[in-house]
C-alpha cells in the first residue's frame, strides 16, 4: 500500500510579513546568533523560545574542535528553557542564522537529533508548538506543530 504524507506550512518572503508576535521572536532569535560559537562552521544560529507564560529563553550553536561535542542552537535553548522552567510549557520557538561566508537564502531547518528533541517537548506537553524558520534573504516558513516537522519520529514504546 502507498500513502502519502503532507505537510502544512506558510511561507513569507519579508520579516515584515510575520505577524508581530513571530516576527519578535525572530528577532530575539536573531540576536542570539549573533553570539553563537561558530569558528569551524561559520554558520550562527540563533534560537528563540517562547515559553506559555510570556518568558522568552535563547539559544545558540555552540561548537567544539572534537565535532560530535557540538550542540546546536535549538537543544540549547529548549533544554535551558526547561530546564530553568520546569513546568513551563514551549509555545513557539523561531530560529534564525546567518554565514560568515555567504548569505543564506533558505531557512534553517533543524537537523534531525534536534527534530526529535523537539518532537519529545511537543508529545510531553500535549500541545502543538509553533515553529518559525527565517533565513537572511528574508524567507520564513511558519509550521504549527512537530508532525509538520518530522513525520516518523522515535516514540517511547514504539
Amino acid at each position: 500500500m502507498k500513502k502519502k504524507i503532507n505537510i502544512c506550512y506558510e511561507a513569507y518572503s519579508a520579516l515584515s510579513e510575520l505577524p508581530d508576535a513571530d516576527r519578535l521572536l525572530v528577532e530575539r532569535a536573531q540576536q542570539s546568533a549573533k553570539d553563537a560559537y561558530a569558528p569551524y562552521s561559520k554558520f550562527h544560529v540563533g534560537a528563540a523560545v517562547l515559553l506559555d507564560d510570556d518568558t522568552v529563553v535563547t539559544g545558540n550553536n555552540q561548537e567544539n574542535a572534537a565535532y560530535p561535542s557540538g550542540l546546536c542552537a535549538e537543544r540549547v535553548a529548549v533544554f535551558y528553557a526547561l530546564a530553568s522552567h520546569p513546568k513551563a510549557e514551549i509555545a513557539a520557538i523561531a530560529i534564525a542564522a546567518f554565514s560568515d561566508d555567504s548569505q543564506l537564502k533558505t531557512p534553517p531547518f533543524p537537523c534531525g537529533a534536534c527534530r526529535q528533541v523537539l518532537a519529545e517537548y511537543e508529545y510531553r506537553q500535549k500541545k502543538p508548538i509553533r515553529f518559525i524558520f527565517h533565513a537572511q534573504s528574508g524567507k520564513t516558513v511558519v509550521m504549527e506543530g512537530v508532525d509538520n516537522l518530522l513525520p516518523f519520529p522515535f516514540v517511547s514504546g514504539g
